[in-house]
């Protein structure tokens, strides 16, 4: 870093070098990260276990050092074993930009824990200099341990749950902190379009997380378009072939439709974590468009509040022009037409695997008295609404 991180991140920064070591031991004598490693090798005494990971961890300096070191292998697992193959399309990353640069990444968001692990990588294996720090909402922070590895693995905490003042405050603290990273820590950020995931995967950036973006930076001016130009922002598409939380979406739809008080407990929020990562995805690919300051100074000359709906919709083309097309997408779309307008873009074999594939979901929701019709009909709006967003940004 070319100067001494200032103390007011100390509240929600991922850990520096120098702390790595005793965040490391700290893991080691975590008696609930301890219960966890023991699942998966309970044959094997504790003081084993660590001994493994001591001399693994030999050499490991940085957060990157220990993404490369520990996360990698695992997301590479993943990929492997839950996926029929990962694609990154940065060509047009590529043309506009030059070696060295850092970015801002946002996306739309298809799973809590992977979206920004399969980035990083896909960044590392095309030859970028670095990962993406990420900002993790202190809701998953359940325990200390996960909290202390996410800081190991380049996670800023994200607070939820504040009042109105609170969250003005943490939205200051936040967006300073993504612009210090990519300006004098050299990192890239990744960062969600919008809270939370879409349900529907009608994927909208809010205006909100780009006026939070632009509070932070040392623009003088004052001008949005200033402090958003130093982030180097990048719309990035991730497309799924199968969404493995397809029915929990539509399951948490249908219990919001008949209790609108409804909201997902600490335990739900787990399960879909889980089942983000081990659940089938299909083929997934990931497409950047060319950085947002080739085109933001088009929209310097307007007002506030229309600027940031312009950027808004401007960066939801870019992404919705991203989107992979699989055979799914286009039988969701003639399901809920009740016609055969993309017929051309499917065999029976596929739909037959993809009707097949829907049944099998909805076989696994839990509630009382499922609407198997809503829930049927929520999980083909989840697959259509992609291509539709992209056919729609193709007209514009």
């Amino acid at each position: 870093m070319s100067c001494a991180m200032p103390k007011e991140f100390d509240e929600i920064r991922p850990y520096e070098a120098e702390e790595m070591q005793q965040a490391f031991e700290g893991l080691l004598n975590d008696r609930q990260f301890s219960l966890m490693l023991k699942g998966f090798a309970p044959w094997l005494p504790k003081s084993v276990r660590n001994g493994v990971l001591r001399l693994a961890f030999i050499g490991v300096k940085t957060p990157l050092d220990f993404q490369k070191r520990f996360m990698r292998p695992i997301v590479r697992y993943i990929i492997r074993k839950h996926t029929d193959g990962l694609t990154f399309d940065d060509s047009q990353l590529r043309e506009c930009s030059h070696p060295g640069e850092r970015y801002t990444f946002v996306s739309n968001h298809r799973d809590i824990v992977l979206d920004s692990a399969f980035l990083d990588v896909l960044l590392i294996a095309a030859g970028y200099p670095t990962t993406v720090e990420i900002g993790i909402g202190d809701n998953l922070l359940i325990y200390p341990w996960i909290k202390r590895l996410v800081r190991m693995n380049k996670a800023f905490t994200v607070r939820r749950g504040l009042t109105a003042h609170e969250m003005m405050r943490s939205s200051q603290l936040m967006s300073s902190y993504i612009h210090y990273a990519v300006t004098k820590k050299q990192e890239n950020i990744w960062i969600a379009q919008r809270e939370g995931r879409a349900k529907d995967s009608d994927d909208r950036t809010q205006d909100s997380v780009l006026k939070m973006l632009a509070m932070g930076g040392t623009a003088d001016s004052g001008s949005p378009v200033d402090s958003l130009r130093e982030l180097n922002i990048v719309p990035l598409t991730i497309s799924y072939e199968y969404d493995p939380c397809d029915y929990l979406k539509a399951q948490e739809m249908q219990q919001k439709r008949d209790d609108p008080t409804y909201k997902k407990s600490r335990q739900d929020d787990l399960d879909n974590m889980k089942t983000g990562i081990f659940g089938y995805k299909g083929r997934v690919h990931y497409h950047c468009a060319g950085p947002v300051n080739s085109w933001i100074d088009r929209l310097s000359d307007l007002p506030k509040k229309d600027f940031f709906t312009a950027m808004a919709h401007q960066i939801d083309k870019d992404i919705h022009l991203g989107y992979k097309a699989f055979p799914g997408n286009y039988i969701a779309i003639d399901r809920l037409s009740g016609t055969s307008l993309y017929a051309d873009k499917y065999t029976e074999e596929q739909v037959a695997t993809f009707d097949q594939y829907i049944e099998g979901q909805l076989a696994k929701v839990t509630i009382p008295h499922p609407d198997v019709d809503f829930l049927r009909e929520k999980m083909l709006l989840m697959y259509a609404n992609p291509i539709r967003n992209r056919n729609q940004a193709t007209q514009v």
